[in-house]
């Protein structure tokens, strides 16, 4: 189980949103890379990273500060945001992202994901933002007729080494994980799940360790790490000791 902390992107600083809100952005540190590795030396092995003005615009829009933390820490860094054509997919992957997440194409451009996901085994996954039970994409500005069920059972057989489930209406609002919404997700398909929106404390790492999580990959956490509502030692603490159950 990973614990995945969140650094978001937007005009080359870290920040934090509240249900996917650009209007609703606090600045948590002017410098992204000097973040990640705040949280490389909390003890933490992988990093989320979004680039959301590349959410919005459909193309890469923060590179020099996704290059700079590449440059900076050694997690494993997982990235979405603007990734919308192979060129893109290639780009990132070549340059060290370890894997990219696809989200507004997943649901336009569904053979890119296959396509991607057989060229680059266990390197691609889908995002999958709900709004109401329903797929959110460009950025969160629009919301599909698919259901994240439906979309994520498109991709069953594609080769997908996660998917990145997010309850928009939880997300940078502390409230929690929907953690039943999310459970049900992964008990209903083969993709390994990431849990995604809303972490707001200890409370979340305990859902994350109990048995009906087994099927999950890990979750992401945000806002909580960076205002200190959730302890990163405490977390990574109970964590490593449920792996060694």
């Amino acid at each position: 189980m990973i614990l995945f902390p969140a650094i978001d992107l937007k005009d080359g600083l870290a920040v934090r949103l509240q249900q996917g809100d650009m209007a609703r952005a606090t600045v948590f540190n002017r410098d992204p890379a000097a973040q990640a590795h705040i949280f490389e030396t909390q003890g933490f092995r992988h990093l989320h990273v979004v680039d959301l003005d590349g959410a919005f615009a459909g193309k890469p829009m923060n590179a020099s500060a996704v290059e700079r933390i590449l440059e900076t820490v050694g997690l494993c860094v997982q990235l979405g945001g603007g990734i919308r054509d192979m060129a893109t997919v290639e780009g990132w992957l070549s340059k060290g992202v370890n894997r990219v997440i696809i989200g507004t194409a997943a649901v336009r451009d569904p053979a890119l994901v296959k396509e991607a996901a057989k060229k680059f085994p266990k390197r691609v996954a889908v995002g999958l933002d709900a709004k109401d039970g329903k797929v959110a994409v460009e950025g969160w500005a629009e919301t599909s007729q698919l259901t994240a069920l439906e979309l994520a059972k498109r991709f069953e057989d594609a080769g997908v080494a996660a998917i990145v489930y997010t309850d928009v209406a939880r997300d940078g609002m502390l409230q929690g994980i929907n953690w039943d919404a999310t459970i049900a997700l992964a008990d209903a398909i083969s993709i390994p799940v990431i849990a995604s929106g809303g972490l707001a404390s200890i409370e979340d790492i305990k859902v994350m360790i109990e048995p009906r999580a087994k099927k999950l990959e890990g979750a992401i956490a945000g806002r909580a790490l960076y205002d200190g509502r959730l302890d990163a030692a405490e977390a990574l603490r109970m964590l490593r000791e449920a792996r060694r159950r």
